[in-house]
């Protein structure tokens, strides 16, 4: 029992945020698609896990997901060169006629 608690915690933890932007605004129209951003250490079957967990309300079914890791930029501050951090970038696929509403995202419990 304790292991299904701590993978749910893990599916929890997996997506931190959507990513918009004017090419993430164009698969969402175009192909029906949406960006996260991840985990850096998060696989595609965690990613799709929970994306449903998440929506499992609207029953969302996640037909692909690819991901990518993005480089951080060098940045001057100042006199001083900074480095942004990297991150991982998935862009999710959902089946045709369905659509994420991030209005009401189900509250799930760890039952």
């Amino acid at each position: 029992m304790s292991k299904t608690v701590s993978n749910y915690e893990r599916l929890m933890q997996v997506i931190h945020a959507p990513y918009i932007s004017e090419k993430g605004t164009f698969l969402g129209e175009a192909y029906n698609q949406t960006i996260f951003r991840v985990a850096k250490d998060a696989s595609k079957k965690e990613i799709k896990a929970a994306i449903e967990l998440l929506w499992k309300d609207q029953k969302i079914e996640v037909e692909k997901v690819q991901t990518l890791n993005v480089k951080g930029k060098q940045k001057r501050f100042g006199r001083y060169m900074g480095r942004r951090s990297n991150w991982k970038k998935a862009i999710v696929s959902i089946k045709e006629g369905q659509e994420l509403s991030f209005t009401n995202l189900s509250k799930a419990e760890g039952k």
